[in-house]
């Protein structure tokens, strides 16, 4: 497999160790980086190591969203054919849209110099929701909806970047870190009771041994560092105040900013107990992270910025130095119980827990000892293989001769998908998992799972918290969990997702009012791996009365939604390549849930299923529907509103058509919408003419801002007035 990674950081050496581990996997990967680009407040140059395919290219600007690449040497590398373009930049950059656009015209040139555009992976870790001035927000959307994956190094990006529309697979993917440079100092170089050789200008000197533990009140200083950027919203100035609140903190400062003179000026009255040893690397940044006692991230919030990982939490970890950090953004991912949080901007807070590694009995041990095995997660090893599966995912087929390891989780998390799926066109391995997603009703819960107990691990999500759902549910030896809120459909199956009985299990989604035997669910699942490319398949469905009902659904789209307005909506066709089974009994295969990953939880109630389809359709996958086995649905029997129920519809599909087709795409659907039901209003009688005029009011004011006055509890019983 042929990559072609961009990224302006990859002037930092230790940075392109995730490309020499793909290389090592039999990747051809060739880097284009800038020339020299500004980390931690230093300039630093491209130093190629010799041999090593990474291109310098000049760059314009210098802030990461606003700078542009000299476009020649792109261009050219963008003809020479590759598997995978890989931009390690934000989606809503200039650099990205350059590098895409160059893409797009270097696909339509004539002739032998013509080449197919290849599929591209983005990246970001953007955890602030923020909607971008024109033309960034533009950028932004046609890049997310173009993307086959984007890898993410955070959770929140991740959800971000989903409402946002992208379609193909997002992994969270933790920075990397060089275990074989971040390590604890070997036991042999170390004396009884000693901590290794401190870095130049550490406070003490050479030799001075780390703080062995105390008691409260023990007059042995405290060694604590920092590692970073010297600008405001890095905390350093909370640092200094929890120094000056207890004389045994001893800060040492590395690294460099535009808060440097301001900082130093703020530790005058601190003397000789705090440091500035201005920015480390290589053997020097080990040897200070060995040196302390602490290290200390007091990183701030502010309204344009929270903390997107915390790099040097990870590389301190691997060096058997414990933590203190903010519980603000990524960090309590990244850190978790390998280290202490404390609350962002709170001086006490911090000088307690500072001062609490070493005064308490045992904890700076077990911090070390937790922080090394959290940090081996983040070996570049690991992220090496995280990005096989990711560009293996983007070109819907393996690397020859690469096998495809299971992503796995980043520090902190608990795996949101199954591993160790069977193959591809498999038989399964073991019997689903059967999730349902439960909102009072405990009537209707006991009688869906009634035919399936003892039969197949059966989990109740439930959104309400009802004590009569939890009894039905242990009543029936099911796994309950209770979320603690009711954050949707979605949210409830990716809980469950997030507590597998049966880690690598297919799943079949079960709605309460629904009804299924054991053997028809193990009949499911054997159609479902009868093809290697099928992704859900679902039954035939009865209602009630013994009508049978549709399952097989079109995808939903502007020109769709123009059809339907016209009465033509039977006439879709309904190909497995462009069509989805409904969610109401729906098995999941394992290794699809693995590859097009969870629900999109802004999706609270109808469409999740519609989404999740489409992502696996653009990986490549089907979805089937099963006609030999047929299930009972009543249809809505756990709503008695049917304004609340047309309401979330339409708010869905809103949520829906806004994604994948973007605000153009969705002004175009709410058109043909009004157009058809206005039509209806007019044409029909009775509850049609009643229905229909609804619609017309739920689109004039649009779906989703009726959606949220009904949620926060409207005035008016009709939501769309």
């Amino acid at each position: 497999m042929r990559i072609l990674r961009v990224s302006h950081s990859a002037v930092v050496d230790a940075w392109r160790e995730r490309e020499r581990e793909l290389r090592t996997a039999g990747l051809d990967v060739h880097l284009v980086s800038a020339l020299a680009w500004d980390e931690g407040g230093t300039t630093v140059p491209l130093r190629p190591r010799p041999g090593e395919p990474v291109e310098g290219v000049r760059t314009f600007g210098s802030h990461p969203a606003l700078f542009v690449w000299s476009p020649g040497p792109l261009w050219r590398l963008l003809g020479q054919g590759w598997d995978v373009l890989d931009l390690h930049e934000e989606p809503f950059a200039l650099a990205t849209a350059e590098i895409l656009a160059l893409r797009g015209l270097r696909a339509l040139v004539p002739g032998r110099a013509r080449r197919p555009a290849p599929p591209y992976v983005l990246y970001s870790a953007q955890n602030i929701s923020k909607r971008y001035p024109w033309p960034f927000r533009a950028f932004e959307a046609a890049a997310l909806r173009g993307a086959a994956a984007v890898s993410v190094c955070n959770e929140a990006a991740a959800r971000i970047v989903r409402a946002k529309g992208a379609r193909g697979a997002v992994e969270v993917v933790p920075l990397g870190v060089d275990l074989s440079v971040f390590a604890p100092a070997p036991a042999s170089d170390l004396p009884d009771g000693a901590a290794p050789l401190a870095a130049p200008g550490h406070p003490g000197g050479a030799g001075e041994p780390r703080s062995t533990g105390g008691t409260t009140g023990t007059a042995t200083a405290v060694h604590v560092g920092y590692a970073g950027r010297l600008a405001l919203h890095k905390g350093v100035d909370v640092l200094l105040a929890a120094a000056e609140l207890d004389g045994r903190l001893h800060v040492t400062l590395a690294g460099d900013g535009p808060s440097a003179r301001a900082l130093r000026e703020r530790a005058r009255p601190l003397g000789d107990r705090v440091r500035f040893v201005g920015p480390l690397s290589g053997d020097d940044l080990v040897a200070f992270y060995r040196s302390l006692d602490v290290l200390a991230v007091p990183s701030l919030e502010t309204s344009g910025w929270v903390e997107q990982f915390g790099r040097v939490a990870v590389e301190a970890m691997a060096c058997g130095t414990p933590v203190v950090a903010s519980d603000s953004g990524a960090l309590p991912d990244v850190v978790g119980g390998a280290g202490l949080l404390v609350p962002p901007g709170d001086a006490a807070a911090l000088r307690a827990a500072l001062v609490r590694v070493v005064d308490e009995p045992g904890l700076a041990a077990t911090l070390r000892d937790q922080g090394v095995a959290r940090a081996s997660s983040c070996s570049w090893p690991q992220v090496a293989r995280r990005y096989l599966a990711l560009y293996e995912h983007a070109t819907a087929h393996p690397s020859p001769g690469a096998p495809a390891p299971a992503p796995s989780p980043p520090p902190g998390d608990e795996p949101a998908r199954g591993t160790g799926a069977a193959p591809s066109g498999s038989e399964p391995g073991q019997p689903p998992e059967v999730v349902l997603v439960a909102y009072g009703s405990p009537d209707l819960v006991r009688d869906a799972l009634a035919p399936l107990v003892g039969k197949l691990p059966l989990t109740v999500v439930d959104n309400s918290s009802m004590p009569e759902v939890r009894e039905v549910a242990e009543l029936a030896g099911a796994r309950y969990l209770d979320p603690g809120r009711n954050g949707g459909f979605a949210a409830g199956v990716n809980h469950a997702l997030r507590h597998r009985q049966t880690p690598g299990s297919d799943v079949l989604l079960l709605n309460p009012d629904a009804v299924v035997t054991p053997e028809d669910v193990l009949t499911l699942q054997e159609r479902l791996h009868g093809a290697p490319d099928l992704a859900s398949v679902g039954p035939a469905q009865v209602d009630g009365q013994g009508a049978a009902a549709r399952v097989v659904w079109p995808y939903p789209s502007p020109a769709g939604t123009w059809v339907e307005a016209v009465g033509l909506g039977a006439l879709r066709p309904t190909p497995p390549g462009r069509s989805f089974v409904i969610g109401s009994v729906l098995m999941l295969r394992a290794d699809a849930l693995e590859q097009v990953g969870t629900f999109d939880e802004n999706f609270f109630l109808y469409a999740e299923e519609t989404d999740w389809a489409y992502r696996a359709t653009l990986l490549g996958k089907r979805h089937l529907a099963v006609t030999e086995v047929e299930a009972l649905h009543l249809g809505g029997a756990t709503s008695s509103d049917p304004t609340r129920r047309e309401t979330h519809f339409h708010a869905s599909q809103e949520r829906y058509l806004r994604k994948h087709f973007g605000t153009a795409g969705w002004q175009a659907a709410r058109a043909g919408v009004l157009a058809g039901s206005a039509a209806r209003a007019v044409a029909l009688r009775g509850d049609g003419r009643t229905l229909a005029r609804l619609r017309v009011r739920l689109y004039l004011r649009g779906p989703l801002s009726a959606e949220a006055a009904m949620l926060r509890g409207p005035a008016s019983p009709d939501p769309a007035t």
